[in-house]
């Protein structure tokens, strides 16, 4: 009895102690109220990491035990212990909000990367159900960046967001000179947590991970790592969105006048404020608002796939969350031959951008020329140098085009075309999940940069898949066309002789013919579907 009251005793002075330590620490802080927040959200964040991640390997591996290989029970299971634990995630990401935002987005956007239930169930959800900070947490943000409150700062400051993103929400106003404007307003305490939350959900990949040997995500962990302190910089945003503009004018002026980006207002801006022009228009995927705006749903399809063709081949700088939020359409004010409004494509939120380097952007153009061509020998080269090795580009070449082995090489002009009938998604879903470690081991071994163009592809595909209902013909033949002039463009620049001279001005040559032969082909495809109507 008297141990039992001297333990008692012990553990109310070890309390006391330790909460007049955290007390004094928090009261001897720069900022104790950020240090107080700080001091009581991380620890529930944490522990609630630790139980979902627990969680989660318990049902994996209690669910999955004794089931044979390859068995339809085992499949029917699995299918099962996904969704379960894609909703366990799914809650633990709304609980903690910030990143775990974010990381809930990105696995949203993996398509065929990760198992469908996650995909699924993050898309559903995270895009549309995003936290948003009260109007007197907007004033806390702007006293510290810019020491006054919106009402100060501009003429007019509506309290309520018209959108709210992971790290971010965006309000209209007016300026004082009576300009209308969007607001980007970063979350509070965004900055102050992010490495901490980092660190966690690190813990709990990693953990995953030595579980589940095949479960191996670290690579999304560490893109995030590297990515994230740059989103949460608005000026850095404001900067690429500057540089993407400027390269569309100095290296591909047939399109730059489609292309656009908000004007940042500079003198309204900082590292947690960015303040743009307003920009009126329709979502990309809103078709029935784009229609009402004269325009046709397959030029802005068109439009899409040669703005990134362009960014990815030509550029070596693109915007690398290309989702449909952050893509608008408006007219252009020129007319296609048909009299419809030709569409320009808006291109917001440009936190995430990469650059890729000479030898990287020419074998992935390289290696997509070699898709649209069917040319099996050259995807394999490419595949190769680009980090898939020998033994998974096969792999690669359907990850990047959602096509089996056999659909890449065949030589139809629309052989990489995905019809988005079930029967082709049944298929895609089968290979995703019977070659679940190969996938696994193919993301592991390519570099980071690549990672994001496999993410940029699926955000891409499914914009076109809502213009468009599937993949288009045409579509295939931007990239294709945009690819081999990257291609052919690098060889001229490196050319040292008159045969070498002769060699690119044959090979490119033989490109034209190629592309005039689809496009034929294309046109024949699209006057016997006419028909067919």
């Amino acid at each position: 009895m008297a141990a039992r009251a001297l333990r008692t005793k012990l553990l109310l002075v070890g309390s006391a102690v330790c909460a007049g330590s955290g007390a004094a620490f928090i009261a001897s802080s720069e900022d104790p109220s950020r240090t107080l927040k700080l001091c009581t959200n991380i620890p529930p964040r944490l522990f609630r990491n630790t139980v979902t991640a627990a969680s989660i390997a318990f049902d994996y591996e209690y669910s999955l035990s004794g089931l044979a290989e390859g068995s339809s029970e085992k499949a029917k299971v699995k299918h099962e212990v996904h969704l379960r634990s894609a909703q366990k995630l799914q809650e633990l990401c709304f609980k903690n909000g910030g990143i775990y935002i974010k990381l809930g987005q990105h696995i949203g956007q993996l398509d065929y990367l990760v198992p469908e239930e996650y995909v699924h169930t993050m898309r559903e959800s995270m895009l549309n159900k995003c936290p948003v900070s009260s109007y007197e947490q907007v004033c806390e943000v702007f006293k510290k960046e810019v020491g006054e409150t919106p009402d100060k700062v501009f003429a007019e400051f509506d309290p309520v967001p018209i959108a709210s993103a992971s790290l971010a929400q965006v309000h209209v106003a007016r300026t004082h000179g009576g300009e209308k404007v969007a607001v980007k307003v970063q979350h509070a305490h965004m900055t102050d947590t992010a490495a901490a939350d980092t660190a966690a959900v690190g813990v709990m990949v990693n953990t995953l991970h030595r579980i589940f040997p095949s479960f191996d995500y670290r690579w999304l962990l560490d893109e995030m790592s590297e990515s994230l302190p740059k989103e949460l910089d608005f000026l850095v945003e404001a900067k690429n969105s500057e540089k993407c503009l400027d390269n569309f004018r100095k290296l591909s002026p047939h399109i730059a006048e489609y292309v656009y980006a908000p004007t940042v207002y500079w003198n309204l801006s900082s590292s947690k404020l960015l303040t743009m022009e307003f920009m009126d228009g329709a979502q990309v995927n809103d078709v029935a608002k784009i229609k009402k705006l004269g325009i046709q749903p397959y030029e802005v399809s068109n439009l899409v796939s040669q703005t990134f063709a362009e960014m990815m081949f030509k550029h070596g700088f693109v915007h690398c969350d290309p989702h449909a939020a952050n893509l608008i359409v408006r007219p252009s004010g020129k007319r296609n031959i048909y009299g419809k409004q030709k569409p320009q494509l808006v291109l917001l939120d440009h936190g995430l951008y990469k650059e890729l380097d000479f030898d990287t952007r020419f074998n992935y153009a390289s290696l997509w020329k070699a898709l649209v061509f069917s040319d099996a020998n050259a995807i394999k080269q490419h595949s190769a140098k680009l980090g898939a090795g020998e033994d998974l580009y096969v792999l690669f070449a359907g990850i990047l085009t959602m096509r089996p082995w056999k659909q890449v090489i065949n030589t139809s002009a629309d052989h990489l075309v995905i019809k988005g009938t079930t029967e082709d998604r049944s298929e895609l879903q089968m290979y995703a999940s019977q070659y679940f470690p190969q996938i696994s081991e193919l993301l592991r071994r390519l570099p980071r940069v690549i990672l994001l163009m496999l993410k940029t592809n699926d955000c891409l595909r499914s914009v076109n898949n809502e213009l468009v209902k599937g993949s288009s013909l045409e579509s295939f033949l931007i990239v294709g066309k945009v690819s081999s002039e990257a291609v052919l463009e690098a060889k001229w620049s490196q050319k040292k002789s008159l045969v070498q001279w002769l060699k690119v001005w044959l090979e490119g040559f033989s490109v034209e013919a190629r592309l005039w032969v689809m496009q034929f082909a294309l046109w024949v495809l699209q006057v016997r579907n006419a028909l067919t109507l």
